[in-house]
């Protein structure tokens, strides 16, 4: 990931605009890359950073403050990170780009009462992608076109799914981390090291989600949350990103931190 020389959140007050600071969050690499170049040649956006896990675009957040955060919905299918993100810093814009399994209108109400800002296919044109920043930046709301028909749906049945659909988040911001790093098989002196915290607070997080999960230990807890929706597995790319980027499926297992710390 590149380090971006722009400062790190768009001017709100009078005088000449900053650019907007762009982020993504994507398991697939050649996705950030791509997503990177759109941003990078489009005038008053600049790149702010890519990662492709959720513990990481949290730390990403925190360091780097961006004006956008474009979210792959295969990452963040129950809105947990949204709202994370949302709740950290409620200034920045998250903007869903949907999987084709995710275009109904279930899953749209969900993200957008977790929080999301806008949402559009992720296969879709730049221009469009172009359209969508701006659009969320201007009225802090945006659906593009193709996903209108999303919000036809009787409202008593979106109600219905929308329940059916949201999973409770226990956890703190940084317990989520934690767990996400526990899940990836890290012990508690390498948590910490990517988290930049002690070995003893760590330990503190542990205890804390073991007693939130109901969990004899971190195996157990680790189990506990995939079964209930606070954890996912790492989605594998499928053919509408194939489209978009290769002739072939690219799947990627665990991108670390270590892509945004060489930025």
């Amino acid at each position: 990931m590149t380090r971006s020389n722009e400062p790190p959140r768009a001017s709100q007050g009078p005088g000449p605009a900053r650019s907007l600071g762009v982020a993504a969050v994507d398991p697939v690499p050649i996705c950030r890359e791509g997503l990177s170049a759109i941003v990078q040649r489009t005038p008053g956006l600049h790149w702010a950073g890519g990662v492709g896990t959720p513990h990481s675009a949290l730390q990403l957040a925190e360091q780097v403050r961006p004006d956008v955060i474009l979210i792959d919905s295969g990452l963040d299918p129950h809105g947990h990170l949204t709202k994370l993100l949302v709740h950290g810093d409620p200034a920045v814009l998250v903007i869903m780009l949907l999987r084709e399994a995710h275009r109904n209108p279930v899953f749209l109400q969900s993200a957008l009462v977790a929080g999301v800002h806008g949402a559009l296919p992720r296969i879709a044109e730049p221009r469009r992608l172009v359209e969508a920043i701006r659009r969320t930046h201007l009225d802090r709301r945006y659906l593009d076109p193709a996903l209108a028909q999303l919000t036809t749906a009787p409202r008593q049945a979106l109600h219905q799914g929308e329940a059916a659909h949201r999973v409770r988040m226990p956890l703190s911001r940084r317990e989520y981390q934690v767990l996400q790093l526990v899940a990836d098989g890290l012990e508690n002196a390498a948590i910490a090291k990517l988290l930049y915290l002690s070995v003893e607070t760590v330990r503190t997080h542990v205890k804390s989600i073991l007693r939130k999960l109901s969990a004899r230990d971190r195996t157990h807890a680790v189990a506990i949350a995939f079964r209930n929706g606070i954890l996912v597995a790492q989605p594998t790319d499928n053919t509408e990103a194939a489209e978009r980027v290769s002739p072939t499926r690219t799947r990627v297992n665990q991108p670390g931190l270590a892509e945004h710390r060489a930025r």
